[in-house]
C-alpha cells in the first residue's frame, strides 16, 4: 500500500477523498466498509468534521485501509493556550448568569462553534451548594475545565 507523507494532504477532507478514491471506492461503499452513516462519510469530506471522535477515526481507518494515527495527523491541531484564564472566566460567568435562557449561543473560544453547557449542581463537605458551569465544543476538543 502506497503511503502518503502529511505534506502531499492539505485537509482531513483531502486526505479521506483521495485515499477513498485510490480503494475505488463511492462514499457510500466508504460509510458501509466504516460502519459508519453516510452523513458521517459526507461530513468529514466537506470539510465540516474537522476534529472526529476516537471510535470515528478507528472506525473510518478500517474502511479506508490505513493506520489510525495516519488519519489524526491531518485532524485540526487545537492551540489551548488560546482560551486560557480570562475568556474560560468569562465563559464561566456567561453560563452561570444565563442559566435560564436554553437559547443562548456560546462560542467555542478555538474554532468558533457552539458550545454545549450546563450547570453541575454539587455539594460541598459542609452540605453547601455549589455550582459549576460545564461546556464542551461541539467540533473540536475544547472543555471548560475547573
Amino acid at each position: 500500500m502506497h503511503k502518503k507523507n502529511k505534506k502531499e494532504y492539505d485537509s482531513l477532507a483531502h486526505f479521506v477523498i483521495s485515499t477513498r478514491e485510490r480503494l475505488g471506492l463511492s462514499q457510500e461503499d466508504l460509510a458501509e466498509k466504516s460502519a459508519l452513516s453516510l452523513n458521517i462519510i459526507q461530513s468529514i469530506e466537506q470539510g465540516l468534521d474537522l476534529f472526529l471522535a476516537t471510535t470515528i477515526r478507528q472506525k473510518l481507518a478500517k474502511g479506508l485501509k490505513v493506520d489510525n494515527k495516519e488519519i489524526k495527523q491531518y485532524e485540526l491541531k487545537t492551540d489551548f493556550t488560546l482560551a486560557k484564564n480570562s475568556k474560560m472566566d468569562e465563559i464561566r460567568e456567561t453560563i452561570l448568569l444565563n442559566s435560564n435562557n436554553p437559547h443562548l449561543e456560546i462560542k467555542c473560544p478555538i474554532c468558533g462553534s457552539n458550545l454545549s453547557y450546563r450547570i453541575a449542581k454539587l455539594y460541598d463537605l459542609e452540605d453547601n451548594l455549589v455550582l459549576r458551569p460545564k461546556a464542551r465544543c461541539t467540533k473540536c476538543p475544547f472543555q471548560l475545565t475547573d
